[in-house]
């Protein structure tokens, strides 16, 4: 399972970082990222980290304030947000895939064959 945590209310401008804890599974054999949606909003991919780490991806909205890290030996994936802006207002979701190409995270509907999914954690940036 994932489990995330981090988020809350931030003004805009701010920070916050994100932590996604995985057990049960080999998480280092999996490709684990950040989704996000908001209300009346279709839920959309935000960042990807490879398995390794070695490659990180992100959703263009977020690059250059958004970092993306993870760490195997503790089996923690972390995001980093920084400069944050009113409009990434919205529950923030870990998920985990083996099978998906990490480019495809961000195409819309994806989320549909996204294997495993933590549970969510609200984020709201005020202007």
């Amino acid at each position: 399972q994932l489990q995330a945590s981090g988020g809350g209310l931030v003004q805009a401008g701010g920070s916050l970082r994100l932590s996604c804890a995985a057990s049960g599974f080999r998480s280092d054999s999996y490709e684990i990222g950040w989704f996000r949606q908001a209300p009346g909003k279709e839920r959309e991919g935000v960042a990807c980290i490879s398995s390794s780490g070695g490659r990180t991806f992100y959703a263009e909205s977020v690059k250059g304030r958004f970092t993306i890290s993870r760490d195997n030996a503790k089996n923690t994936v972390y995001l980093q947000m920084n400069s944050l802006k009113p409009e990434d207002t919205a529950v923030y979701y870990c998920a985990a895939d083996q099978s998906l190409h990490a480019t495809s995270w961000f195409s819309k509907g994806v989320h549909r064959y996204i294997e495993i999914w933590g549970q969510g954690t609200q984020v709201t940036v005020s202007s």
